[in-house]
């Protein structure tokens, strides 16, 4: 399963609509969580729509939170996104079998049951990436700390699961010239270097969040690039050892 979680307090500012690049990241299979962080203040009218709208056209999740909810919100909202996944693809099978609307609850009860089982077993089986796009833009300096806390913390949480998990973390924007993101940490399941990654962020004021998610979503093309040359290779290896 893959996720990408948008951490952000702003109105994007720069290129590409995000609401069209968070579509185009559903489209090929990645759901897409944003968290609108508030400081003593809120986002705006504007700010608080643009962040429901992309949650929405990536099949995800949006909250609206203070710093000292950070944390929670960033894993409640992963994992609830992980069921969610799952239940859509058994309601799918089921409507696929039975008919009908594929609803849990046209089931009888012991069958019931049964599906619900799977489902929370498979939640915590099932292999899982979350790649965390934080906005670095200059309003976001005073909740860097916040941010850090929640990553390391949701670091934390996956490592708890009985699957594979791990992580990816950009920031945007990632140039001088306010366009396009940032790699900070490659896929990982390990928390060292986590606490390494912010200090050196430079904050900048653009907040061009639509380029951003596109570049996180061919990171996710590239990584699967890689998982299957890397299987060929292995294969083509245990071929000559055989």
């Amino acid at each position: 399963m893959k996720q990408i979680l948008l951490i952000t307090d702003g109105c994007s500012n720069v290129g590409l609509n995000p609401v069209v690049a968070s579509a185009e990241a559903f489209a090929e299979g990645i759901t897409v969580n944003v968290v609108g962080v508030l400081d003593g203040g809120d986002l705006g009218e504007y700010g608080a729509k643009e962040i429901q709208e992309i949650a929405h056209a990536g099949g995800g999740m949006s909250r609206m939170v203070s710093t000292r909810q950070l944390s929670q919100t960033v894993q409640m909202m992963t994992r609830k996104t992980v069921v969610q996944t799952i239940q859509q693809a058994v309601q799918k099978e089921l409507k696929s079998v039975l008919g009908g609307t594929g609803a849990l609850e046209d089931l009888p009860p012991e069958r019931r049951g049964e599906v619900v089982r799977v489902i929370d077993e498979l939640g915590e089986t099932s292999r899982l990436r979350v790649a965390l796009l934080i906005d670095a833009s200059a309003s976001m300096k005073p909740k860097i700390a916040a941010v850090e806390e929640a990553i390391r913390d949701l670091m934390l949480s996956l490592q708890s699961r009985q699957g594979e998990s791990e992580l990816a973390v950009f920031h945007f924007p990632g140039d001088r010239h306010g366009d396009d993101a940032a790699l900070d940490r490659e896929w990982t399941s390990d928390l060292s270097g986590v606490q390494a990654l912010f200090p050196k962020l430079q904050m900048r004021g653009t907040t061009p969040t639509g380029p951003a998610l596109r570049q996180v979503i061919q990171y996710y093309r590239d990584s699967a690039g890689d998982r299957r040359r890397g299987g060929e290779e292995d294969e083509m290896r245990s071929g000559y050892v055989g």
